[in-house]
């Protein structure tokens, strides 16, 4: 019998730097899901509103699907964030050259289930 995974719910495309966001990502894994939330919305970082964006499609999925279910059951069981891909934008600087500027994007998987002893 397969395990059940969780709900996920998944955003793309968000410009944001990775390496800037998994730091946020790693102080709310793991956590219940109205402790993550009360974490994030504290955090003055622009991950924290991506990610909270993020969980609460993922709670939202979960309790469409299953009814029965209330945030306070709800545990963060794993966060990614993956690179996505990198918008180049030309930089002028100074005695007529130019650097190009990479604007990072980056995609991000929530997953969240059920308590174990709900």
């Amino acid at each position: 019998m397969a395990e059940k995974t969780g709900y996920k719910a998944v955003s793309k495309f968000l410009i944001a730097s990775p390496t800037k966001v998994r730091p946020v990502a790693n102080v709310v894994k793991r956590k219940s899901y109205t402790d993550a939330m009360a974490i994030l919305e504290n955090m003055p970082q622009k991950g924290a509103r991506l990610i909270s964006k993020t969980m609460k499609s993922a709670a939202s999925n979960a309790l469409d699907i299953n009814k029965e279910l209330d945030e306070d059951m709800l545990i963060i069981k794993d966060i990614q964030i993956d690179e996505g891909p990198r918008l180049k934008r030309l930089w002028c600087r100074g005695r007529g050259r130019a650097d190009v500027q990479l604007k990072r994007m980056c995609h991000i998987t929530v997953v969240v289930e059920e308590k174990a002893g709900a």
